[in-house]
């Protein structure tokens, strides 16, 4: 069993230690037995999404965010290719927002994105930093991470996280988080995600294996500690919010 997995633009997409999504998820995959390859392609790279596995971009600076756009929209069309096969895939921080329609930012500029989900996106001049609790009907454990955005995105009909009790949604207060369509998975949470949610990287290893045709271990590998971890923070989290 061998996968490649694409890192779309570390070079300016990796503002919040987006990396260690990469090297979490090659780890697990590795103790279950699968020999991976991780390919970089940085701003000056022409993306090979040949024989690609699972591709991750993570979050970057509004004006990286621009970058990242510029240097990827020639190549939608093959990573849309790509996704139309099942391909899984995670966005994270303001990537996600590229896989839209468009972003408009502060001033008024609109910048059409890769057109692979309905939704827009609006950058505002309200920062919001701050920790986040998010449920989901794909796993059962309660999602912890962190976000930092200045957007609200608009037009999300199938979002990755059904309620927050802490944190804001796509459009503030209230509603929906993230971006769920198949097998590609986005979200604004940082920090990185997949270190902090052991269950969401069982999903993944999940879709990788069945969309190889990979039969699935009897038990998928847990690393030192990674449990223990996620529960403590899910305990101080929720005890902010008198869960």
């Amino acid at each position: 069993m061998e996968l490649i997995i694409l890192h779309l633009y570390p070079d300016c997409m990796s503002l919040y230690g987006e990396y260690a999504n990469v090297a979490v998820l090659r780890r697990h995959l590795e103790a279950a037995g699968v020999a991976v390859t991780v390919c970089q392609a940085g701003l000056d790279d022409v993306p090979d999404f040949s024989g690609v596995g699972f591709v991750y971009m993570g979050a970057g600076t509004e004006r990286g965010q621009k970058w990242a756009l510029a240097a990827l929209g020639p190549h939608a069309p093959a990573l849309k290719e790509l996704l139309d096969q099942g391909a899984p895939a995670l966005f994270t921080g303001n990537a996600m927002e590229l896989l839209g329609q468009s972003v408009t930012d502060r001033a008024g500029k609109v910048w059409p994105c890769l057109g692979l989900a309905e939704f827009t996106t609006q950058e505002t001049d309200r920062r919001v930093p701050g920790d986040v609790i998010a449920y989901t009907s794909l796993w059962d454990e309660p999602v912890v991470g962190f976000m930092n955005k200045c957007s609200h995105t608009a037009g999300v009909t199938s979002p990755l996280f059904d309620r927050l009790t802490l944190g804001e949604g796509n459009e503030g207060m209230g509603g929906g988080e993230g971006y769920v369509s198949g097998n590609l998975f986005a979200t604004h949470l940082t920090g990185p995600v997949l270190v902090k949610n052991p269950a969401f990287t069982r999903l993944l290893l999940t879709r990788i294996f069945a969309h190889n045709g990979w039969p699935l271990p009897d038990s998928l590998p847990v690393l030192t500690h990674e449990q223990e971890a996620y529960q403590m923070t899910l305990r101080e989290l929720s005890a902010r919010t008198g869960g």
